[in-house]
C-alpha cells in the first residue's frame, strides 16, 4: 500500500452519519479521506420538477433489489454527495427519551438503546445548532428536557396551516412548530428576507434545494469539511469490500472501483474505517466482506449484520381542505399528542406531521388510482389547490427476520413484514380521520398519497432505513459496542442509521447527526 493511499481515517459514504462525522474530524489535522459511491447532483431546472422527482424518479438509483420472494423492486436510494439528505425532507426531530427504554407496543417490545437520552442530549443540541434547525423547544409536550433552546426561530405557519394549528388547540390538542433544517431568515410577518437563502417555496419536501438553503449533509458539513487541506474526497467511488489482516482484528485495505464508465480497482488503507452506506448497503457491504476469519461477513461473530432492518410504518395522507390552500412552505406543524398512547389505546401511536404541498403534478401521477374516490365536479387542479398534506409516522419493531441478505452475484435482498406492529399507525389514520370535520376539510376526502412513499410498495420506501447493525453492550446480540466500533474488529466503525437497536416514531437524521458528532470525538481522542 503507498503512502499516498493510506490514511489516518477513511469514511465511506457522505450522507448524515458521513458527512457529519467528516466536518467534526476535519479540524484534528489528521489525513481523511471521503470515498462516495456517487459524484455531486448536477443543479438543473429538473431538481424541482415534480414529474422528473416524484413521477419519473429521474435521481434515484438505477438500480433494484429483491423483496423475500425474489421480485425486483425500486428502492428509494440516491446516491450523491450529501446521501439521501439531499432528498429528505429536513424535518429533525429528536427521539423521545421514552424511545431509549424499553417501549411495549401492541404487537411487541421496542428494545432499549445502550445509550439513554441524557447521554446523548447535548449531541442533539449540537446537531440542532449545526444543521440549523429552526423551532422552539417547549412547545411540544413529549419532548425531552434540553440544555438550550434551538439556535434559530421556528419558520412561522401559513394562514392556512396556523388556522389549522388553531383549530387543533381548539380540540384540545397540542400542535408545535416542526423543528426543520433551513437556511432560512424571516421578517416579522414570517417573509423571506431579501439576504434569506431559503426563498421559503413548496419544494423543500423529497427536492433537492437548487440554492443550497436546506441543511443537508453536502451543503452543511461535506463542503466546509473539504476546506480543510487534510480532507479529500474521492467520488464514484464504489467500495466492494474491506479486506483484514490475518488476525481478522484489523481492516487493512478498502477496495473500490473507482471511475465513472471504465471504473478502475483500487485499494485504499487508514488507521481507522468508518462505514456510512446507509443501513442496507453498510449491512451489504459487512457481508460481501466475509473471509476466513469472518465467514458469516465482516463484525458478525454475532449473527445480527442485515438483521432487524427498520423502515416505520409510514402513511402519506392528503386531505381536502373546504377553503382553498394557498400555502406554499406547508413542512411548519407536528402533533405528537397520540406519539406513547391515547385515552383508548394503552400502547403508543406515533406522530403526525405536515408534508410538503402538492401540487397538480403530483396529483396527476396518483389520478388512476383516484379514479371515482373524490367527488366528479372537483378537477385534478381544483383538488391540487384544496390538498392539505400529512404524514403519519409510527413504530415499527425490529424483527430478526426482517433482514438484508446477499445472492451468489451479490444482488441485495430485503426481507420484510410489512403488517409488522401496523394496528397504532391504523388508530392514528382513524383519529386523523375523525377530525376532518373539525379542522376544515372534507370528512371523506383522506387519499393515500402513495407517491411520497415510492408508487404503494412499502418495502420501496427505503428513505428511513434502520437498525441493521445495531450497538449494544453484548457482542453476542449486537454487532457495534457503545461507540459504534465493531465488537470482532479494532478499527471499523459503522456511523448511519444502521446502529439503531429501535427506531422510535420521528424521522430518524436528527439521531444519526448526533450520534455521529458523539462517535466523532470518541475517534478524535483515539486519534490523539
Amino acid at each position: 500500500m503507498t503512502d499516498e493511499l493510506h490514511y489516518d481515517v477513511i469514511i465511506i459514504g457522505t450522507g448524515a452519519g458521513g458527512g457529519t462525522i467528516a466536518h467534526r474530524l476535519a479540524p484534528t489535522g489528521k489525513r481523511i479521506l471521503l470515498l462516495e459511491r456517487g459524484d455531486y447532483l448536477p443543479r438543473e431546472r429538473d431538481n424541482w420538477e415534480s414529474t422528473a422527482v416524484f413521477v419519473k424518479g429521474k435521481y434515484r438509483a438505477p438500480e433494484f433489489w429483491y423483496d423475500k420472494n425474489g421480485n425486483q423492486f425500486p428502492p428509494e436510494v440516491n446516491y450523491y454527495v450529501g446521501g439521501n439528505t439531499k432528498f429528505y425532507g429536513a424535518a429533525l426531530f429528536r427521539m423521545r427519551p421514552e424511545d431509549f427504554g424499553e417501549l411495549r407496543h401492541h404487537d411487541g417490545v421496542s428494545p432499549a438503546w445502550p445509550l439513554s437520552y441524557e447521554e446523548l442530549e447535548p449531541y442533539y443540541t449540537q446537531a440542532e445548532h449545526l444543521y440549523l434547525v429552526h423551532g422552539r423547544h417547549g412547545e411540544d409536550p413529549s419532548e425531552g428536557p434540553t440544555s438550550a433552546q434551538y439556535a434559530y426561530p421556528p419558520v412561522q405557519h401559513e394562514p392556512r396551516i396556523q388556522q389549522l394549528s388553531h383549530d387543533l388547540e381548539k380540540q384540545g390538542l397540542h400542535p408545535f412548530h416542526l423543528p426543520i433544517g433551513v437556511n432560512l431568515t424571516q421578517d416579522d410577518r414570517g417573509r423571506a428576507t431579501h439576504t434569506s437563502v431559503c426563498i421559503r417555496c413548496d419544494r423543500v419536501d423529497g427536492f433537492p434545494c437548487l440554492v443550497g438553503a436546506k441543511s443537508d449533509a453536502q451543503v452543511i458539513c461535506v463542503d466546509p469539511a473539504l476546506e480543510h487541506a487534510n480532507v479529500e474526497m474521492v467520488t464514484h467511488a464504489d467500495v466492494r469490500r474491506l479486506d483484514t489482516d490475518g488476525t481478522g482484528r484489523s481492516v487493512t485495505s478498502v477496495v473500490a472501483t473507482v471511475g465513472d464508465g471504465d471504473p478502475a480497482t483500487v485499494e485504499f488503507s487508514a488507521d481507522v474505517v468508518v462505514v456510512a452506506c446507509g443501513a442496507v448497503n453498510s449491512a451489504a457491504l459487512l457481508l460481501r466482506s466475509a473471509n476466513d476469519r469472518h465467514p458469516q461477513g465482516l463484525g458478525n461473530s454475532s449473527d445480527v449484520v442485515g438483521r432487524h432492518y427498520m423502515r416505520h410504518n409510514n402513511l402519506a395522507l392528503m386531505a381536502v381542505s373546504k377553503e382553498p390552500n394557498d400555502t406554499k412552505f406547508q413542512k411548519t406543524l407536528a402533533l405528537h399528542d397520540w406519539y406513547l398512547g391515547s385515552d383508548d389505546w394503552d400502547y403508543p401511536l406515533g406522530g403526525i406531521q405536515m408534508l410538503g404541498k402538492s401540487d397538480s403534478e403530483q396529483i396527476h401521477g396518483e389520478a388512476p388510482r383516484w379514479a371515482g374516490a373524490v367527488a366528479p365536479d372537483m378537477p385534478f387542479e381544483v383538488l391540487a389547490h384544496h390538498a392539505v398534506d400529512f404524514w403519519l409516522c409510527g413504530e415499527d419493531l425490529p424483527l430478526a427476520e426482517n433482514r438484508v441478505t446477499l445472492d451468489r452475484d451479490g444482488g441485495i435482498h430485503l426481507a420484510l413484514d410489512e403488517k409488522n406492529n401496523i394496528a397504532g399507525l391504523k388508530r392514528l389514520r382513524h383519529k386523523l380521520q375523525g377530525m376532518l370535520s373539525h379542522l376544515g376539510m372534507h370528512e371523506h376526502h383522506l387519499l393515500s398519497h402513495s407517491i411520497y412513499l415510492h408508487k404503494g410498495m412499502p418495502i420501496g420506501a427505503t428513505a428511513h432505513q434502520a437498525g441493521t447493525v445495531r450497538f449494544g453492550h453484548d457482542p453476542e446480540s449486537s454487532a457495534l459496542d457503545v461507540n459504534c466500533k465493531a465488537h470482532d474488529l479494532d478499527n471499523l466503525y459503522v456511523v448511519d442509521t444502521s446502529f439503531f437497536p429501535s427506531i422510535g416514531a420521528v424521522n430518524p437524521s436528527l439521531t444519526a447527526i448526533a450520534n455521529a458528532l458523539r462517535v466523532g470525538d470518541h475517534i478524535a481522542e483515539r486519534l490523539q
